[in-house]
């Protein structure tokens, strides 16, 4: 488990604050962008900010109030291939913030960032790619064009999550500096 600073470490009212505004900020996203929820970028900043446990937990939460915008207001369509890619996608945005965990540790701000959204994006579009390929179809919808898209989609989400923890962190007096190193935290949850 990985945070970014103790800024947003439970149980605290900044730890719940923080949520909130992640689920406000996919909710955003989802309406914005229907089925391009920058779930790589909500995986990287979940990884920065949060315990392991609380990130994942934080993923599925993100995952399931996308796929409820989706089904309920957006009309996504009820067939089978819809209910199994929305279940994949729920699946490879937690592989993808499980990377973004495991190449923090230890690191400056900066290279945390910058290791923790490359490592999210590898992995959620190299996955869905593979999932593609190999069982359901769909590859052609990885264009260099798309996937530009996709990544500049989930880099702007990405900055935008990350001056957020910023700014919180230096407006709540956050102590342990919020442009310091990735550290462990003591305790697991």
């Amino acid at each position: 488990m990985l945070y970014l600073t103790s800024a947003f470490a439970p149980p605290g009212w900044r730890h719940r604050l923080w949520l909130a505004l992640l689920v406000a900020a996919s909710l955003g996203c989802t309406l914005g962008f229907a089925c391009a929820l920058p779930f790589a970028a909500f995986g990287a900043i979940a990884a920065l900010t949060l315990p392991r446990r609380d990130a994942l937990l934080l993923t599925v939460a993100l995952w399931l109030v996308n796929q409820v915008i989706g089904f309920a207001i957006l009309h996504y369509p009820g067939d089978g291939l819809t209910l199994v890619w929305g279940a994949v996608l729920g699946l490879v945005a937690m592989l993808s913030t499980v990377a973004a965990q495991g190449v923090t540790p230890g690191r400056g701000i900066v290279a945390a960032a910058l290791a923790g959204f490359a490592a999210s994006f590898v992995v959620y579009e190299g996955s869905l790619y593979l999932v593609s390929a190999l069982a359901l179809g769909g590859t052609e919808d990885f264009t260099v064009a798309i996937v530009a898209r996709i990544l500049a989609i989930n880099a702007a989400a990405f900055a935008g999550l990350l001056a957020a923890a910023l700014l919180i962190a230096a407006a709540t007096g956050s102590r342990s500096g919020a442009l310091g190193r990735v550290a462990r935290p003591m305790a697991l949850h």
